[in-house]
């Protein structure tokens, strides 16, 4: 578990407690007896709901007791929303209710009206956020053209074009036919290479065959390329995936390499399965024995947290998804505030170590709620220069 994670429980905790003792004392001021007892009850239940319901957001426990993903994903996204939600209005109400009494001996009637207007805006904006996030920016789909500065490329890799879609998690929180949208784009780009990097699904049951049925219709000169994410390894499709996925054209790249040329040039394509951060100690194990002399060597990883060992073994470029840019992402003081910033140093776009270069992409879907804030969805073209 992160210290995002520990700070949300943290959180999350102390506003549901406030808010059960609100409601207890609401119960008690109004009904008695046998009534009294029964909304006491009422709101314990509630209480172990909210918690029952945090804990769906747990991909990875969710996977191992094998609960059908759909409702257990509407379920957890529901609480969290509520866990938001309720968090700010509680914080509002309180700071509301502090600056009130502080100055209520001679506070007028017209700034306390003011006051209470401006409470009631402050309430209402991470509703309208999350609606906006939910509505309106999650299926923003648009094509993003990055240069991509990679140090020592040959010249006839120069201006190579890769078209990259990440973690797309078709679920509950994505349609099929608003991923068809997203290939739909695809479609019309005419890439040297397409790469997926992991994350086709969210969990069990999520429909793995009509994504790839989707990317299918993704076409490339040198072929489609991809690595699995960590929500593959959580559904157990890894190997189900990577078979069928072959069957129409598209080839997962676990532990492998593939030698493509263009011109007089090499562009070696490697790839590995999700590295998890629980075992950040053995990173990429075995992957540098894929790389291949004086070619342009590209690995495929899910997880960008692999980067500072990835240019220590000698790729020059990384590839990667996993973060979604944050999903929800903030900007203060020219600072970027977002969950994926106490989990990885590497949350979006170019990073730079030594001669090596690694991108990370927001990719297309959502996980936890659905929302995309800040962080809007993106197919990548990335076409290569010379550093």
């Amino acid at each position: 578990m992160n210290l995002f994670s520990i700070i949300l429980i943290i959180v999350f905790t102390v506003v549901q407690c406030r808010i059960s003792i609100y409601l207890l004392r609401a119960a008690s001021a109004r009904v008695s007896g046998r009534r009294l007892l029964f909304a006491r009850i009422g709101v314990y239940l509630f209480d172990i709901a909210a918690v029952l319901g945090y804990c769906c957001t747990w991909s990875d426990l969710m996977s191992r007791l094998a609960l059908p993903n759909r409702p257990t994903m509407l379920y957890g996204a529901a609480t969290t929303v509520y866990f938001l939600i309720g968090t700010v209005l509680l914080g509002v109400h309180e700071v509301v209710k502090k600056v009130k009494s502080s100055f209520a001996a001679d506070m007028d009637p017209g700034r306390r009206r003011a006051l209470e207007t401006a409470g009631n805006f402050v309430m209402a904006a991470p509703v309208a956020a999350m609606g906006y996030g939910s509505f309106i920016q999650r299926t923003d789909f648009h094509v993003r053209e990055i240069d991509l500065p990679v140090a020592g490329l040959a010249p006839d890799l120069e201006n190579l074009k890769i078209l990259q879609l990440s973690d797309i998690h078709l679920s509950a929180f994505l349609t099929e036919s608003e991923f068809t949208r997203v290939v739909d784009a695809a479609t019309g780009i005419r890439a040297h290479i397409a790469v997926i990097t992991g994350d086709l699904i969210s969990g069990r049951g999520d429909p793995l065959d009509a994504c790839i049925r989707q990317l299918a219709r993704v076409k490339a000169d040198a072929g489609v390329f991809g690595c699995m994410g960590n929500h593959e390894r959580y559904a157990a499709a890894e190997d189900y995936t990577e078979k069928a996925s072959r069957q129409v054209g598209i080839e997962f790249l676990r532990s492998q390499s593939r030698q493509l040329r263009f011109g007089n040039s090499v562009l070696s394509l490697a790839g590995v399965d999700y590295q998890s951060r629980a075992g950040k100690k053995e990173y990429l194990r075995g992957a540098k024995s894929m790389i291949v002399p004086a070619a342009c060597n590209v690995l495929l990883s899910h997880n960008p947290d692999v980067f500072p060992v990835a240019a220590e073994q000698g790729y020059n470029l990384l590839l990667a998804g996993h973060t979604h840019g944050g999903q929800v992402n903030v900007e203060i003081l020219d600072q970027s505030i977002n969950p994926a910033r106490f989990v990885t140093p590497f949350i979006y776009g170019i990073y730079r170590e030594g001669a090596s270069t690694a991108f990370v992409t927001r990719g297309i879907g959502t996980i936890g709620i659905p929302t995309r804030l800040g962080a809007p969805p993106e197919i990548c073209v990335l076409r290569l220069r010379k550093a």
